[in-house]
């Protein structure tokens, strides 16, 4: 009975962190469609990732070296459509339908110009890019073979690069206004396209011929025209439920008042997504230089940390888009910061969960492939360092998606990309190049670092200056 007061004081000092019945509702109505898209994405890339596996370690690296300069044009289509998507969100709050539909076409605009650059610049020049992850010590045989299957999936995944990013400028308004079901069968459906004929296409089934690598990029290029179709035609079809998509084609003006808003909010969030990931990029490759064993080691550890991931991310989309619907709407402070505490709170708890659930697959994943037992001691290692960071991880995103949801984008420049590359890409060079530090406590310096920035992100939030109706 003594402990009984205990209880209601640690119940009391919860409370306000924890929602009700209503709050626990819209967060799960937005975002357990986003949940089940990217869980079936990124469960679907696992098992492209264990199949490319199961053919070889040089194709396996090569692959995973092609897939992280995806990476940062992946990042790059997302940081375009949501610095339009904060003005979508909350031009869709205060139902002004016009706004929505002229943040939709820049969306396209934007896309159309990313993908084509990118084009050019994979082409020309990814041949070199990709050598730059094989200089660590190894077999230099190895090395060229990881290099020319790189190469060869590169080619081909190109051709996906438009299909995507205009995937993303339908899915991300459709997301934004409300309409997060459609986004998610369509990736139901075009991962399952993947994995069918990843099995068809990389093992030569059904009278295909055996084409590896190659194979699984026409089955990815193939699955992204499945999922643009889908959530095209769909969103074309329904104009009653999406305004915005009317006489959406008709121009492509934009009012220049818009345009301007939009483009000194969007682009330091383009720019940042583009650090950010290119930061990634370049601390890899730091981590590369101690040996080539880290690379199929790394591919390992990241693709089961993006499964285990997938809540905490969806939900940092999640607590964007109700911060910009909020104050759209015109809510009050205090109600805006009630359900972000709330949101932040949840989505710590759940890089708490997920990050358990990493650490008890760390021993187990890494033995699914076709790899030396150095590799895969090397990769439950790094993932058990992974799985510690997890719930810091997970709390900075949620502090990310709030301060950009109203628009304090040079803030969220600095807090995210900024902080790579002041703090974590330095370190990771510094110690790579001028110490002979192995990778286990390099790799875990570097991530370490995120529990800093989580400090530094609670004191941002509290400030408040993240509180902006962008649409008044």
């Amino acid at each position: 009975m003594a402990d009984i007061p205990k209880q209601r004081r640690a119940l009391s000092l919860l409370k306000p962190y924890l929602g009700d019945r209503a709050f626990y509702k819209r967060v799960l109505a937005v975002s357990v469609p986003i949940i089940i898209q990217n869980g079936i994405t990124n469960f679907v890339s696992l098992l492209d990732n264990i199949m490319v596996g199961q053919v070889g370690t040089a194709q396996m690296s090569g692959v995973s070296i092609v897939n992280g300069l995806l990476f940062v044009f992946n990042l790059c289509i997302f940081g375009a459509c949501s610095g339009a998507g904060i003005f979508t969100a909350q031009f869709f709050g205060s139902q002004n339908h016009k706004g929505v539909r002229h943040t939709f076409r820049f969306k396209l605009l934007i896309c159309l110009a990313l993908s084509l650059g990118a084009v050019v610049l994979f082409w020309f020049g990814g041949q070199g890019l990709i050598g730059l992850y094989l200089r660590g010590e190894g077999d230099p045989h190895t090395a060229a073979l990881c290099q020319a299957y790189g190469l060869i999936y590169l080619r081909v995944m190109l051709l996906g690069l438009l299909p995507f990013s205009l995937c993303n400028a339908y899915a991300s308004t459709l997301r934004e206004t409300g309409q997060a079901l459609v986004p998610m069968i369509a990736g139901v459906c075009a991962v399952l396209v993947n994995l069918t004929l990843n099995y068809i296409l990389i093992f030569g089934h059904f009278g295909a011929p055996q084409m590896g690598v190659r194979g699984a990029a026409i089955a990815t290029v193939v699955s992204r025209y499945v999922e643009l179709g889908i959530v095209a035609v769909w969103t074309h079809l329904n104009p009653v439920r999406n305004p915005f998509i009317q006489g959406a084609y008709n121009n492509f003006a934009i009012p220049a008042p818009l345009l301007r808003n939009i483009l000194r909010k969007g682009l330091p969030l383009l720019a940042n997504e583009a650090l950010w990931a290119a930061g990634t990029a370049v601390m890899n490759q730091c981590y590369s230089t101690c040996s080539l064993d880290v690379v199929p080691a790394m591919n390992i550890s990241s693709t089961i940390w993006n499964l285990t991931s997938v809540v905490f991310l969806s939900l940092g989309t999640c607590v964007g888009i109700l911060m910009g619907q909020m104050m759209g709407a015109g809510a009050e402070e205090s109600e805006v910061r009630e359900e972000n505490r709330k949101l932040l709170a949840l989505a710590a708890a759940s890089g708490v969960v997920f990050g358990l659930v990493l650490a008890l697959l760390s021993g187990l994943f890494p033995l699914i492939y076709n790899t030396t037992s150095q590799v895969r001691l090397l990769a439950t290692q790094l993932i058990l360092i992974s799985a510690a960071i997890m719930p810091f991880n997970s709390y900075v995103n949620a502090i990310y998606f709030t301060m950009r949801s109203g628009g304090q984008t040079g803030v969220t420049f600095l807090f995210d990309s900024g902080f790579v590359w002041i703090v974590c890409v330095p370190l990771a060079f510094v110690l790579s190049r001028f110490t002979s530090i192995p990778i286990l406590p390099l790799y875990a310096l570097c991530q370490g670092v995120e529990i800093v920035k989580s400090f530094v992100g609670a004191w941002l939030i509290r400030q408040g200056k993240w509180i902006r109706n962008l649409t008044a």
